[in-house]
């Protein structure tokens, strides 16, 4: 008999996966994960998920009675018999006994079908919906009423299809009502036409000032943020976890603000300009390939330096083509440079000037095919070069009135025909290259504070977005402003951060997010928006990947700290003001010289009449010393040794005592004398 039980159980239990009715490890949810990275809850999404727990209310949980269901194949002894009292209750219903008018434990399924053959398999079904008051009365009189009476029966309406109403009844439509409906459903087909990822956001952490350079490789896996503390941090979102930390720190070159990043067209390598004249090429892992030269800054004419002799303000990738790359520069010149050689450039613009000097090309950018360029020049023009032979450093587009103040980002569109420029004078304009006498349109109250600020497209160009900075007087904190580009007019602001300004920003194509860089004096941080059901990859990887948790048999060894300042070899000298310090306590060092005496000594001490010193006093009492070279005639003094130096010579007349033994002066001629 246990036998045949058990093949029964196992024949059931084959029709359900092995993981049924198991107690799995507690993980966190991704809908828990994306509700906790959300920006704003979602009032549609909440209605329709309330909407959905009303209808269910009343219904048997799924669990449960797979759970019940289970007991009673492992338990055939109570099954069987409970099975037998409901067959009886079936056949009878009037010799049910009292003990089945109270309910212990769940409540019992309904009866099954005549058509089921009696037999009830899987969970139970619903109860049956009251149609009117008669079956009220005739199931209240075939037993007692357990629980709360059942709410009255709704009034059907012709309108209705047989649906029962739960609830309070709905208040009758007025016209407001039906003008915020109109309104909300005109919103939502918008969001919908649009299609912008901005439930979600992260944020990558680690600057500690503004962020103001930002870029996504082509295929999304990698970001890079430039800041002006100087540091570049590289994110990798496929060995990123929720604690969103960057795998690599990079400093190009020490106290100079990073001020532009750009892939290559194969994202093997970057383009990273600082605030430096000299540009420099990183392999993906951050490693150093190149530095490009630096010119000569006493050379006045730029086109004879080998490279920028300024800052740099702004470079970028070739878009096709991977060995070339543009830099824009504080001296005036833009240079197109080849990776493969860093020694020298491949040509040198010098931009178009209303008067001689130099002005300082404030941004660069490179159309969609890489056959144009166009600068921005610090007194506010716009200046666009076509790649053709023989083409030199007159623009074939100037525009000399662009801007009323530097231009600080530049972006062309796919197609060739529209190109965005934004300025310092807090405006965003959109040009028509086939006619740049006048902007299609110019938006106003941008404020901008940074060089860096940006515009850029989304993946189908339908949308302009840029960034806004934070002012002093305005409640106001950084936006994010999207226009429509057909019909040039705002579509969205969506707040960034209440405090930091916002000035890099990009919508990558691939992934459908959008990353903004924002910042101020103290933190820095990149922005990703994203939306669980229109995104893909990037930040929807590393949120849902929880750290590893530490273990009790982790080991890690110690690191052994050598600190060479502690070797006497290299320790520094204690400081000159202990020292002074010290001698002034002393009474012997710090006491002050005495004068010399002028006339007889006294207290011990010789005075300076005869000499100074005690020797020099009793080597002249002796007469050991006289001095009296004062009163005697130099000629004499002399004179007085020529009988000894006749008589016994040392010096000279010893060595030609034998050739010459007495000395032979020359004869004074007269006639050279008299000349």
């Amino acid at each position: 008999m246990a036998e045949d039980e058990e093949e029964i159980y196992d024949g059931f239990r084959s029709h359900f996966p092995l993981a049924f009715g198991k107690q799995s490890k507690s993980l966190t949810p991704l809908e828990a994960i994306h509700n906790a990275t959300a920006r704003r809850p979602s009032t549609a999404a909440a209605t329709t998920t309330d909407r959905q727990d009303n209808n269910n209310q009343g219904l048997p949980s799924l669990s449960f009675s797979s759970k019940a269901w289970l007991t009673s194949l492992r338990n055939p002894k109570s099954t069987s018999t409970s099975r037998h009292r409901d067959d009886a209750s079936l056949t009878n219903p009037s010799s049910s006994s009292a003990d089945d008018d109270v309910a212990v434990g769940p409540p019992r399924p309904p009866p099954a079908d005549e058509d089921d053959g009696g037999v009830m398999i899987g969970p139970s079904r619903p109860p049956p919906v009251a149609s009117n008051s008669d079956d009220d009365e005739d199931e209240d009189g075939d037993g007692a009423l357990i629980g709360p009476p059942r709410p009255p029966p709704a009034e059907m309406d012709d309108d209705d299809d047989g649906s029962v109403m739960i609830g309070p009844p709905r208040p009758p439509p007025t016209d407001s009502d039906s003008d915020d409906d109109l309104a909300e459903e005109e919103e939502e087909e918008e969001e919908n036409r649009h299609r912008i990822p901005l439930s979600n956001e992260i944020v990558l952490k680690g600057h500690s000032k503004v962020v103001s350079a930002l870029a996504v490789d082509h295929s999304g896996s990698r970001v890079l943020s430039g800041s002006y503390d100087y540091t570049v941090r590289m994110y990798d979102f496929q060995g990123m976890n929720s604690r969103l930390a960057s795998f690599r720190q990079l400093e190009p070159s020490e106290g100079h603000q990073v001020r532009n990043l750009s892939w290559s067209p194969t994202s093997d390598r970057f383009l990273c300009v600082t605030g430096s004249a000299q540009a420099k090429i990183y392999d993906r892992d951050g490693l150093t390939l190149g530095e490009f030269v630096k010119g000569d800054m006493y050379i006045r004419d730029l086109k004879n330096t080998k490279g920028h002799i300024s800052g740099l303000t702004c470079g970028e990738w070739h878009p096709k083509t991977k060995e070339t790359i543009l830099t824009s520069s504080e001296d005036g010149s833009l240079r197109i440079w080849d990776v493969n050689d860093f020694k020298s450039q491949k040509q040198v613009i010098k931009p178009k000037l209303a008067r001689p000097g130099r002005v300082p090309v404030t941004t660069c950018a490179w159309d969609h095919e890489g056959k144009c360029i166009v600068g921005g020049i610090g007194d506010g023009s716009i200046q666009l070069w076509n790649l053709k032979p023989g083409w030199g450093s007159r623009p074939d587009i100037h525009v000399e009135r662009g801007h009323s103040d530097e231009i600080t980002g530049l972006k062309f569109s796919s197609d060739g025909r529209i190109l965005l420029s934004r300025s310092f004078d807090g405006s965003l304009k959109v040009w028509d290259l086939r006619q740049m006498k006048k902007p299609l349109q110019v938006f106003e109250d941008l404020p901008n504070h940074y060089a860096q600020t940006n515009i850029a497209f989304s993946p189908d160009e339908q949308l302009i977005l840029t960034g806004t900075s934070v002012e002093r007087e305005s409640t106001n904190g950084g936006l994010l402003c999207f226009y429509d580009r057909a019909k040039l007019e705002l579509v969205s602001r969506v707040g960034i951060s209440p405090t930091c300004s916002v000035v890099q920003c990009a919508w990558h194509p691939k992934l459908n997010q959008i990353f903004v860089t924002a910042g101020d004096k103290s933190q820095g941080g990149t922005h990703v928006l994203y939306d669980p059901t229109l995104s893909e990859r990037g930040a929807l990887v590393c949120v849902a990947r929880a750290p590893r948790k530490k273990s009790v048999d982790d080991f890690e060894a110690k690191p052994v700290i050598h600190n060479p300042h502690a070797l006497p070899l290299f320790r520094e000298q204690p400081s000159r003001k202990r020292q002074r310090e010290k001698i002034l306590k002393d009474p012997i060092k710090s006491h002050k010289p005495e004068l010399p005496i002028t006339g007889p000594g006294f207290g011990g001490r010789v005075g300076s009449t005869k000499g100074s010193l005690l020797t020099q006093y009793l080597l002249k009492q002796g007469g050991l010393i006289k001095e009296t070279w004062m009163e005697e005639d130099p000629r004499e003094a002399i004179l007085k040794y020529a009988d000894v130096a006749a008589n016994d010579p040392k010096f000279i007349a010893p060595a030609y005592a034998q050739t010459q033994p007495e000395p032979v002066f020359a004869k004074s001629d007269s006639e050279d004398e008299e000349k």
